[in-house]
């Protein structure tokens, strides 16, 4: 039996290890890319001369946000005990819900279904920071 627990321990030190790396990895390519689009903003705002539409400045700024959010998701995995927090997941799904708006603005009754599901994510953000705020309070 003791043995049978020693596997699996080692199992799940090699799993977690094997998953640790590959965020990091992740991590270094999101950084990269997040700094690509750094450069591309900059590019677009200060070096190019010809009109650009605000739709394709305001979707540069979402993705770039998106890194962002992608990278700050990865940061509190390994500060927060090998854990992914749930609201950062709802941010980073409003936030794609808010790119695929400004993107695909064609049709009412689609921005429609956008609005409402960044509502229902809305109030899904209130029900976990509610459950956190009450899990804190039993720690005390």
């Amino acid at each position: 039996m003791r043995d049978l627990q020693r596997k699996t321990a080692f199992i799940a030190v090699f799993l977690q290890t094997v998953l640790n790396f590959t965020l990091t990895i992740l991590a270094m390519i999101l950084v990269v890319f997040l700094l690509k689009k750094t450069v591309f903003i900059f590019d677009v705002l200060l070096i190019q001369n010809e009109e650009v539409g605000y739709f394709y400045l305001a979707e540069g700024i979402i993705v770039y946000f998106l890194y962002f959010e992608f990278i700050s998701l990865i940061i509190k995995y390994f500060t927060h005990n090998y854990h992914f927090p749930l609201r950062y997941f709802i941010y980073i799904g409003i936030t794609a819900i808010i790119r695929l708006i400004i993107i695909d603005h064609e049709h009412p009754h689609t921005i429609l279904l956008y609005a409402l599901a960044i509502v229902l994510l809305v109030f899904a953000l209130l029900i976990a920071n509610h459950s956190n705020m009450k899990d804190d309070d039993q720690l005390d």
